[in-house]
C-alpha cells in the first residue's frame, strides 16, 4: 500500500486514513476548512473537486454526503495517493480519483453536471524560474503553472448545474479577483468567511461560495479563529478539525 517516502495518517476526525508523503504532498487546514465550509447535499448529488491533491477534500466530504464524488489530479504521483487513500478507506464505490488537467473536465465529464464543485487551488501567480520552488510538486500545488485562478472558476462554472454551488479557499489579496472571475462566469458570490491565525491579525485565508445563476446577495460569515491567544486551537477549530 504504501510507497518509499510516504505514511499512513489519520484523518482528523474521522475514522480514516490518509497517505500522504512530506517530500511530495501532505494536506493543509485550507482543505479541511474548504471541506467543512462548502454546502453539500445530504443525500444524493455530483461532486468534483478540482485539485484535489491526495484526495482529502474527497474523503472529508464522504462523511457529510452520500453523494458520488470526483477528485481531479494533474500530478500523477499525487493521484496515485489519492487513489490509494480511497481504497484503502474501501470508498471506490463513492469516491473517483482521476488523474488529468481540470481544463480538459468540461469535455470529459460533460458540462452542467454537477451540484457541488470545490478546489483549493494554487495560490500564487507562476514567478520567475529562480523563486519557484525547487521541489516540483509543491511548485505545481502553489503555483498557477498548470492552471490560472481564471481557469479554476472557469472549469468550476462548466461543470456546474444552473443553481449548483462552487466553493474555493484562497488568500484574501485575491479576493477582488475571485468575486470579479465569479460573476464573469455566472457564478454569483452568496457566502464569504475570513480566516484569522489570531484575533487582533489580519486574515490570511478566505472560504468563498457561489451559486451558479443565483440571485445577487452575499453574506459575511462571523470570523473563523485558528489559534487562541494560549496558543492552542480556538473551540471552534478543535471541533472542525478533532470533533471535539
Amino acid at each position: 500500500m504504501l510507497r518509499e517516502g510516504e505514511r499512513l495518517d489519520y484523518l482528523l476526525a474521522e475514522d480514516m486514513k490518509i497517505i500522504q508523503s512530506p517530500s511530495v504532498f501532505a494536506f493543509s487546514l485550507d482543505a479541511v476548512l474548504l471541506a467543512n465550509f462548502v454546502y453539500v447535499p445530504i443525500q444524493k448529488g455530483n461532486l468534483v473537486d478540482l485539485c484535489t491533491g491526495n484526495g482529502v477534500i474527497p474523503l472529508l466530504l464522504s462523511k457529510r454526503t452520500k453523494g458520488k464524488i470526483i477528485g481531479v489530479e494533474i500530478q500523477e504521483k499525487i493521484y496515485d495517493m489519492a487513489k490509494r487513500s480511497v481504497q484503502y478507506n474501501e470508498l471506490e464505490e463513492q469516491i473517483e480519483i482521476i488523474h488529468g488537467d481540470i481544463k480538459h473536465m468540461p469535455a470529459y465529464l460533460g458540462h452542467s453536471k454537477f451540484d457541488v464543485v470545490t478546489c483549493n487551488p494554487p495560490y500564487f501567480p507562476t514567478p520567475n524560474e529562480e523563486e519557484i520552488n525547487k521541489n516540483e510538486h509543491f511548485a505545481i500545488a502553489r503555483h498557477e503553472i498548470y492552471c490560472t485562478l481564471e481557469d479554476v472558476i472557469r472549469v468550476s462554472s462548466q461543470l456546474l448545474k444552473q443553481g449548483g454551488k462552487a466553493a474555493f479557499v484562497h488568500r484574501p489579496e485575491r479576493l477582488l479577483d475571485i468575486v470579479t472571475l465569479m460573476r464573469q462566469y455566472r457564478l454569483e458570490p452568496k457566502r464569504l468567511r475570513f480566516v484569522y491565525p489570531k484575533e487582533g491579525k489580519e486574515a490570511n485565508t478566505i472560504l468563498i461560495e457561489g451559486t451558479k445563476d443565483g440571485n445577487r446577495g452575499l453574506k459575511i460569515l462571523p470570523p473563523l479563529v485558528v489559534y487562541a491567544q494560549n496558543g492552542e486551537y480556538t473551540s471552534e477549530l478543535k471541533h472542525i478539525l478533532y470533533g471535539e
